[in-house]
């Protein structure tokens, strides 16, 4: 191997993913909060944007999020019926079924942008879902479709 070549392998070896996850108030964010207090270890490349609802989650702050360098998207509501605001992740989920077309259509990797539920007492569920969700981006490498190129 050249020496450049066993450069990159590190660089690539050493690389970890951003991933912003936009979570439910009443669930997900109380199942991540519920993880951290028991102490439940999950990766901490995520940096966590609580939200009152997951259907009031828009396309736009996932597209943005990835155009803004972000190498992943973790979207977490309640589970479909226990919704506190009646059908906010039944809303979230159909918009989501609507984008990841449109994602894959754009060239993104399905496993980029992941939808998940969590309920507020499932802070090992959340811990579980966020380290599948960090392999997944781990194993698609960085985000370098909407690099900017001056």
């Amino acid at each position: 191997m050249t020496e450049q070549a066993i450069e990159k392998q590190t660089e690539s070896e050493k690389w970890e993913p951003k991933i912003i996850a936009f979570l439910c108030n009443w669930c997900s964010y109380a199942g991540a909060d519920l993880a951290g207090v028991s102490r439940i270890q999950y990766p901490p490349n995520i940096r966590i944007v609580r939200v009152p609802c997951s259907g009031r989650i828009n396309a736009y702050f996932i597209i943005k999020s990835l155009t803004d360098g972000w190498d992943g998207v973790v979207v977490s509501g309640c589970h479909p019926g226990d919704c506190h605001y009646i059908s906010g992740n039944l809303v979230a989920r159909r918009r989501f079924a609507i984008l990841k077309e449109l994602l894959e259509f754009f060239g993104i990797e399905p496993g980029r942008v992941n939808f998940m539920w969590a309920s507020a007492a499932e802070g090992e569920r959340f811990a579980v879902l966020i380290r599948k969700a960090t392999e997944i981006v781990k194993k698609l490498g960085p985000n370098k479709k909407f690099e900017k190129k001056w």
